[in-house]
């Protein structure tokens, strides 16, 4: 065998394509560094925008921070990873100096970062060798420890956060006569004429709602179409063992309220191309000896009032016009499309009161505003009110018409049959937007509480909520009628407003006069860009009530999923136009807030009158809005419906853009809850309680339900009722659930799974069999349109 010269390779020398290898950085140090990189680069330049518009420095720093990171990172240098820890305590620090201890604020400021920390401490083992630290396991246990609490955290999304609660001695009050006289039955909207949804049976308790169930599930026929602006907003009326409910069109359903198996369906066959809507129908007993007998009466979205009998749905032919009077008579040459009855009529006594809804910011000279009583038992007109011809008490003479485009109430109203009166919860003279061309009368009533005789319709008193109204704020809620705690042990007849500015203004109901103290704020001015129009130097704040989601909004009040949309977010803030709730219209963009939805809306406010506690749903969903010069509106600037992004304030200069404020991935750039259930003590006027209004559990995107239930609080729409067992009954939250709170504390104590959601307000009656039902109608919930339906569900104890 030859021998040859080489020597054995030397066992601590390693080959230069192995060492290659070894000192590779690895793939996974790479990734997280790319992920740095992902999120430091758009901070940064973003940030840099954010600093020249006056905002937040940290953005930018954080940013710089981070790329320096990645950059360390991707070379596979140790000194990256303290670079992002380092920033992740800073970010720690600032997020609380900006939040505090609030949990949904903490969601985009810390989640991402607690993240990306996890990942940047699991990769130090992966780390060059020069660069590895020797107790590299530290590292890997922060690491573990840090993606743990990410998790924690995402879990803990599904469970309500930020709730509020200020305990107070609850001040013992009684049962209003009208709440008792109703007895079992729910005769109206509000259960009476006073409004206050509260139904003083007690059978269930806190002690025992745990055991409540379906009792029965009943289904009308009537789904909602929401291609033809159909909703189902309705709250059943229960009289005498019999439930009538409503549907999105009007069509009338009576069921047995024990078992509910439908008695019969009256279909008005009511057609429109606005907004449908049967909010409520009333009830009129005329007592023995009539041919018709107890009626149920409603107006249609066609402009009709018609009255059926309870007993099987017929048309009442002693009523009108074989049971039916025309609405539109009077109104003269308007486009009958703009206006509908949509909240239904308020039986007062032995009049129907009527009025109805004129569709918003489309043109000028729509249908009056006009009020109007019929006698119950034979449709005659009884009296009118029409604001810009106050002296006219019936028809119009001939060839003339209701005063055009004044004020109106689309909402719901209430009556005092002791003092004779009902209320009016007036909203503005269209377009809301530009006012430079209202009367002086649109002026005066536009966002007024009104009282009027119900014997005469001539004008008591009015109380104005805000002047020269170009936010559309209008009225959008039932005054409720309530005794108010004097603080002296007596009490004082009270009106309860609620608005869409959040603001809650008390009021004596015999004159107007504020029981709780209303004073007058300086109103900002105008940016000078609007031509023909004039501004309030002063707005009413009610100073005394609890004024729920109206603090001023501001830069780190901002959201977003992640550190990079919350900034965008507050970008888009910084460049908006925002001088407070009543920034003025302008061609600029510019936010507007509380905002035309609220605040609270059509659901008003229940209250609890043995405890004096009134409980209310609010959202809080800004706004960004600007008027567009007639010269600059362009061919895709078209009208879809009120909700649409374009109004065309036909007749006035300015045509009108309008959206949610949002980041570029839809979610609310406002801080959640985006909607709460809030109790108010009526003797001092304070906020007891909050909890966020739902979850995201049924919320869809597209044809797409995630079925991921954060407790965010979402929009609410709809009303709360209370029961005398001291329970507040809400169900107009984005996810299909029914649920019970404690009126005291705002515990909440039972939730009830729905077929679908819901845009009503619960009801509740005792029936034949002696058990006390809860009743809500579930069509489908506002702004999740992935589940409409046609049902009534009714809740009970065991028999």
């Amino acid at each position: 065998m030859k021998m040859t010269d080489q020597r054995p390779e030397d066992a601590t020398t390693v080959p230069d394509n192995k060492r290659h290898r070894k000192d590779a950085v690895s793939a996974w140090v790479r990734f997280v560094a790319a992920l740095l990189f992902i999120a430091g680069i758009p901070l940064l330049l973003g940030g840099v925008y954010l600093i020249t518009l006056g905002g937040s420095w940290y953005y930018a720093l954080a940013g710089a921070g981070i790329s320096y990171a990645a950059w360390h990172i991707w070379k596979g240098r140790m000194w990256g990873v303290h670079v992002y820890l380092g920033v992740f305590l800073l970010t720690a620090l600032w997020a609380f100096y900006e939040a505090g201890l609030t949990y949904w604020p903490l969601v985009p400021r810390l989640i991402a970062p607690l993240f990306l920390a996890g990942l940047a401490m699991l990769i130090v083992p992966k780390l060059s060798a020069a660069e590895r630290p020797g107790k590299a396991r530290g590292y890997v246990w922060g690491g573990v420890a840090a993606l743990a609490g990410f998790v924690v955290w995402l879990v803990s999304m599904f469970f309500p956060h930020d709730i509020i609660r200020n305990p107070v001695a609850v001040t013992a009050g009684q049962a209003a006569p009208t709440t008792v006289e109703a007895g079992d039955n729910w005769y109206a909207y509000g259960r009476t004429g006073s409004g206050t949804r509260f139904a003083p049976d007690t059978q269930i308790t806190a002690d025992n709602i745990d055991q409540l169930d379906v009792a029965w599930t009943a289904q009308t026929g009537f789904v909602a179409d929401q291609a033809k602006s159909e909703q189902d907003q309705t709250v059943p009326l229960y009289v005498d063992g019999t439930v009538y409910h409503c549907g999105p069109v009007g069509q009338i359903t009576a069921l047995d309220g024990v078992s509910g198996q439908i008695k019969w369906q009256f279909d008005p066959q009511a057609a429109s191309t606005d907004w449908k809507r049967c909010r409520s129908i009333g009830y009129f007993d005329p007592g023995p000896g009539d041919a018709c007998g107890p009626r149920i009466v409603e107006t249609t979205v066609d402009s009709r009032l018609i009255s059926v009998r309870a007993e099987d749905g017929q048309p009442c032919e002693t009523f009108g016009e074989g049971g039916t009077v025309d609405l539109w008579t009077g109104m003269g040459e308007t486009d009958a499309e703009y206006l509908t009855s949509s909240s239904g009529p308020l039986v007062a006594g032995d009049k129907i009161i009527v009025a109805a809804r004129v569709t918003d910011n489309v043109t000028v000279g729509e249908p009056s505003g006009v009020i109007r009583a019929y006698d119950a038992l034979t449709g005659d007109l009884a009296w009118v009110w029409d604001l810009g011809n106050p002296d006219l008490k019936g028809l119009p003479p001939t060839g003339e018409s209701y005063t055009p485009g004044t004020p109106n109430v689309w909402s719901l109203m209430a009556y005092d049959l002791e003092l004779g009166m009902v209320y009016l919860p007036l909203g503005n003279a269209t377009p809301d937007i530009w006012g430079g061309g209202r009367r002086d009368f649109d002026d005066a009533y536009s966002s007024a509480v009104v009282a009027l005789d119900l014997e005469t319709g001539d004008e008591v008193w009015k109380f104005q909520t805000v002047r020269h109204d170009l936010w559309d704020y209008d009225l959008p809620a039932q005054p409720v009628l309530a005794d108010i705690p004097d603080g002296n042990g007596g009490v004082v007849p009270g009106l309860i407003q609620t608005t869409k500015r959040s603001q809650i203004f008390v009021l004596d109901r015999r004159n107007g006069a504020p029981i709780k103290a209303v004073v007058d704020r300086p109103a900002p001015p105008s940016d000078g860009t609007i031509e023909g129009e004039y501004y309030a130097e002063t707005q009413p704040y009610s100073v005394e009530m609890a004024a729920i989601g109206t603090e001023p909004l501001e830069g780190r009040k901002m959201w977003g999923a992640t550190p990079i949309d919350q900034m965008l977010c507050r970008i888009m803030f910084q460049k908006y136009r925002y001088e407070g709730e009543f920034t003025t219209p302008s061609t600029e963009w510019s936010l507007v807030y509380p905002g035309a939805m609220g605040g609270m809306n059509f659901g008003s406010t229940a209250v609890d009158e043995t405890r004096n506690i009134m409980v209310a749903a609010e959202m809080t969903m800004p706004l960004v809005q600007r008027l567009v010069p007639r010269a600059e509106v362009t061919p895709d600037m078209q009208y879809t419906g009120e909700s649409g992004p374009y109004a065309p304030m036909d007749g006035t200069p300015y045509g009108m853009e309008r959206s949610n404020f949002t980041s570029p991935l839809g979610i609310p750039c406002l801080e959640p809850s985006w909607g709460a259930i809030v109790g108010v003590d009526l003797a001092t006027g304070r906020q007891i309680w909050e909890h966020p209004a739902g979850t995201a559990r049924d919320l869809a995107f597209g044809d797409v339900t995630p079925g991921l239930g954060f407790y965010v609080g979402l929009p609410p729409l709809g009303g709360a009722m209370i029961t005398g067992g001291g329970i507040a009954w809400y169900a107009g939250t984005q996810d299909f659930v029914l649920r019970g709170f404690d009126v005291e504390t705002g515990d909440l104590l039972w939730e009830g799974d729905l077929p679908t959601g819901s845009q009503g307000t619960p009801m509740s009656y005792v029936g034949p069999d002696g058990r006390q039902y809860i009743v809500i109608s579930a069509g489908g919930a506002r702004y999740n349109f992935s589940n409409m339906g046609d049902y009534i569900v009714a809740f009970a104890l065991p028999g």
